[in-house]
């Protein structure tokens, strides 16, 4: 195995950001109303964990379940919260009706973002052509990671998509990090791991009772624990 795998927790509150910090977690990814697949949390739940836990946060840009961007103003305005609460990276991705990318949503969202390193969500597992979706987003700054299962259906089916989008590291469009999530399982890591691949997102997966209680440290430590090869 390569270097160290980065591991990313979902967390919704200051409670689980601590678990996940203390677990092993390298990065948070805040959201709120996981019903709808994680949506932007309150500027107030950033400013809180972002004084409990000095490890990365990542913040969703998404107000409503799916993939289209909505009330673009909104997305702007909330961003310029969110920013002020102190968050200094960001998740966000939209597609328009024919499941390109809608460029000029993810353009306005980042003059608001002013260079702050973001994550373009799984969206690209719903986009018509995930290899032009790339190519578009290439230059735009701050984009350094996808979070992609390779497949709308998750890992199980997205695995050779995701070892082949692996093999053209340093091809135009595909610099970025390759973080995987979304039906991520432990028994998935090994293959990955020999891939290159070198980042992991986990949300239920980090909770013992699932999404009805709060994130595990040990289960965070578990993961912690195979993706260091232990």
């Amino acid at each position: 195995m390569s270097k160290r795998a980065v591991l990313e927790v979902i967390a919704l509150d200051v409670e689980d950001a601590v678990a996940a910090q203390a677990g092993g977690a390298d990065r948070l990814e805040l959201v709120t109303d996981m019903a709808a697949d994680g949506l932007s949390p309150a500027p107030a739940t950033v400013a809180g964990i972002r004084a409990a836990v000095d490890i990365d946060l990542r913040v969703m840009l998404r107000l409503a379940d799916g993939f289209a961007a909505g009330d673009v103003d909104r997305l702007v305005r909330t961003a310029g919260e969110l920013r002020e609460a102190g968050a200094d990276q960001f998740v966000l991705g939209f597609l328009g009706v024919d499941g390109g990318v809608d460029l000029a949503a993810v353009e306005r969202v980042l003059d608001v973002l002013d260079g702050c390193a973001w994550t373009f969500h799984r969206a690209i597992d719903r986009a018509a052509d995930r290899d032009a979706l790339r190519k578009q987003l290439a230059d735009l700054p701050g984009l350094d990671t996808y979070l992609t299962a390779g497949a709308a259906g998750g890992v199980d089916e997205g695995v050779p998509t995701l070892v082949a989008e692996a093999g053209r590291r340093g091809e135009p469009g595909y610099g970025q990090t390759l973080l995987v999530g979304g039906g991520l399982r432990l028994e998935h890591v090994r293959a990955l791991r020999d891939a290159g691949i070198d980042a992991f997102h986990i949300g239920g997966a980090a909770r013992s009772a699932g999404w009805t209680g709060p994130v595990s440290e040990g289960a965070v430590a578990q993961w912690r624990r195979v993706l260091d090869g232990e």
